[in-house]
């Protein structure tokens, strides 16, 4: 059986795709903050420093000799903000090193004059250092450089979880909403598909294209239920106006013609239109069914027995006596009724005249394939996939035979109503196989 292409639900293909717009926006709208952030930061963290700098340049300038020592060590002992000599042999490093200390330096050189020092270092001690003089004294200024440099990348990352998080939460929701009404459409259609007609959509929704849909589905629904009352009327018309008249010309048959051959032959004619008009009921059932536990071997065998044409067919069947499969009982006997007599009708072995049918069964999965093969001739390749087409026969031996040309077609369309599949195939050995697949009863 070939297996289904894998596919994304609808929820989730629109959950993917907002997802993906929304992250798309979030990622755009970081990095305009972040280039629009840029500048403003680093003006306002230059304008800080320098500002710093001015109210201790002031602080050191009003004050004598003394008074100026005791500032600088009162002012050294800060732990955000302190103020050291300045020595001749401090070792210091530039604090320019990308594009956003180079601004702040150059910010810092402006409002401090061309001689100020700016360091990201300063004897291996490290922070944003401004060197500055007064008079004939120089002074170390230090900052905390985390006070004067762009957000941090953990900062960042932090704000994008989260607005990823909502991201993410907000794409469920908008996805529900949206794809809701398409699933009570699904599910409606569902129901309509296995025979339900009185499934009906909410025609009062908010949505003016789900309620235009949804009043359109609903008038749809009541026209197939008309269609499908006044086909049931019709059926049960034809299935008597026919049959009465046949049933009175049987009996006129037997009581008017002296002839036995005769006789018979017209029987079998009348018992082959029956037989026809009991086609066209069956492919034209309406879908009802009912699924429970049924033991396959057992109907197997029940089907097979109502044949009682030994000379025509000879039926084997291999099913283990415990197998069973979640199925309507009349449908899936009407399924092997037919199969049994398609091989009857077409799969007669040449030297014997003898439908030899085989039945075998496996299990896979949730899944119970039944196969049911004949010894015929088979069925030509190109031929295979119009077998379950009303009123097509295979063959040129097949035009000449005696049915209505719906067997295989009933049996797909009862499969379809038992939530399974038919295949057909010729057998390696020859015959013609059909593979049924039904659900297993767990």
């Amino acid at each position: 059986m070939p297996r289904p292409p894998l596919g994304l639900s609808l929820f989730w293909r629109t959950f993917i795709l907002l997802a993906l717009l929304l992250a798309g926006g979030v990622f755009a709208w970081v990095q305009t903050l972040r280039a629009l952030e840029f500048e403003p930061r680093a003006v306002l963290a230059a304008q800080q420093t320098a500002s710093l700098v001015n109210l201790s340049r002031a602080a050191l300038r009003q004050a004598d000799g003394i008074n100026r020592v005791m500032l600088v060590k009162s002012l050294g002992a800060n732990e955000a903000t302190r103020v050291a000599p300045r020595e001749p042999g401090d070792r210091w490093e530039p604090f320019a090193i990308d594009r956003f200390t180079r601004r702040v330096s150059e910010e810092l050189r402006a409002a401090l004059g061309p001689d100020a020092v700016v360091a990201r270092s300063v004897n291996g001690r490290p922070g944003l250092w401004v060197g500055f003089s007064i008079d004939r004294d120089r002074y170390w200024l230090q900052a905390e450089a985390a006070q004067t440099g762009p957000l941090s990348g953990d900062t960042w990352l932090i704000w994008i979880g989260i607005a990823l998080a909502a991201t993410l939460m907000g794409s469920v929701a908008i996805a529900r909403l949206i794809n809701q009404p398409l699933r009570q459409l699904s599910f409606a259609a569902s129901r309509i598909r296995d025979g339900d007609l009185d499934s009906r959509l909410d025609e009062n929704t908010l949505t003016s294209e789900i309620r235009e849909v949804n009043r359109g589905f609903n008038r749809m629904a009541r026209e197939l239920a008309r269609v499908e009352e006044d086909r049931a009327v019709m059926l049960a018309g034809i299935s008597h106006d026919l049959r009465t008249p046949l049933a009175r010309l049987r009996l006129e048959t037997e009581m008017s013609v002296n002839d036995d051959e005769a006789k018979r032959n017209m029987a079998l004619d009348i018992d082959q239109l029956d037989a026809i008009i009991g086609k066209f009921m069956d492919y034209a059932r309406p879908g009802e069914t009912q699924l429970k536990p049924v033991n396959v071997a057992q109907l197997i065998d029940r089907e097979a027995a109502a044949l009682r044409e030994p000379a025509q067919i000879r039926i084997t069947s291999r099913v283990a006596d415990d197998l069973v499969a979640m199925a309507d009982e009349t449908e899936l006997g009407r399924v092997f009724l037919n199969l049994f007599e398609n091989a009857r009708r077409y799969g007669r072995g040449t030297y014997t005249g003898v439908a030899e049918v085989t039945v075998s069964a496996v299990k896979t999965g949730p899944w119970i394939i039944v196969s049911v093969r004949d010894q015929g001739p088979g069925v030509a390749s190109d031929k295979l996939g119009h077998l379950t087409t009303p009123f097509f026969r295979g063959d040129a031996a097949r035009t000449a035979a005696t049915g209505a040309g719906l067997g295989l077609a009933i049996v797909d369309k009862s499969m379809h109503r038992l939530g399974g599949t038919l295949e057909l195939a010729n057998a390696p050995e020859g015959g013609l196989v059909a593979h049924l697949r039904l659900k297993r009863a767990l």
